[in-house]
């Protein structure tokens, strides 16, 4: 918790009590709870984590009542729903989500915007008039309010991302000799345009210049007979067509 606290949420236990932990929490931006600081506390049975918590809120906020237990599914109001993997950030962090909702429920209070706005203004001053605020949060009990390590400012982790770009092939010209060509695509080489005429490479076919296939024996040259022969053999049959006319007559 203490290592890699969620935004806008701080948490400690008592010396004297590890089962008792105090918190902080910050209204986040854009809310009626902006700028405020909210103390409570988180009071573990002494069979956690079997059994669930109860949460507490010290600090009036127009949205919980103070010193009052709140009922939510992670509290004792609802054992069957616990779970004992559940941290304390776990549990803070459903506490203000709880808290920026507007269900009503068991230690839940509903006022409007501009009363919630009132009492941010207030908070600190509030807290810091709490001895044991000060006691757990000698920190933040300065005049001026003290940020907490994650008030949601962080700069995101900047991933670099690659895009994985199936190469297309263009159609290419017609010329005398077809080439097929691989490009490889990087990440910083624009997108082809949509309207470009592209297709896929899995419907490009290799061409391949098979040999002429070996035919029988004497195929070749059957075909190739001089033209006299041909003169030659005309004339016979003309000749056998006269003689055949005499014959019949």
């Amino acid at each position: 918790m203490q290592k890699s606290p969620p935004p806008f949420i701080w948490a400690c236990p008592e010396e004297k009590n590890i089962l008792d932990w105090h918190f902080i929490i910050r209204g986040p931006p854009d809310t009626p709870y902006e700028g405020g600081e909210y103390h409570g506390l988180i009071w573990f049975p002494s069979d956690y984590p079997f059994k669930p918590p109860d949460v507490k809120m010290f600090t009036p906020s127009g949205r919980f009542e103070t010193g009052h237990k709140i009922c939510m599914s992670m509290t004792s109001y609802h054992p069957s729903t616990w779970n004992a993997a559940w941290s304390v950030a776990t549990i803070l962090t459903g506490l203000l989500s709880f808290m920026l909702s507007d269900e009503i429920t068991a230690g839940a209070v509903k006022t409007n915007e501009s009363d919630k706005k009132i009492l941010a203004k207030q908070s600190h001053a509030f807290n810091v008039a709490n001895k044991k605020f000060r006691e757990i949060f000698p920190d933040y009990a300065k005049p001026e309010m003290k940020d907490l390590p994650d008030m949601g400012k962080g700069n995101p982790s900047s991933t670099s991302t690659s895009k994985v770009v199936t190469p297309n092939i263009s159609t290419p010209p017609s010329t005398s000799t077809t080439t097929t060509s691989t490009e490889t695509s990087s990440s910083s080489t624009p997108a082809p345009d949509a309207n470009t005429n592209t297709i896929e490479a899995k419907d490009v076919k290799p061409i391949i210049n098979r040999p002429p296939q070996p035919q029988p024996h004497g195929a070749q040259n059957w075909m190739i007979i001089p033209s006299w022969r041909w003169v030659v053999a005309v004339v016979l049959l003309a000749v056998v067509g006269r003689l055949s006319s005499f014959v019949g007559l």
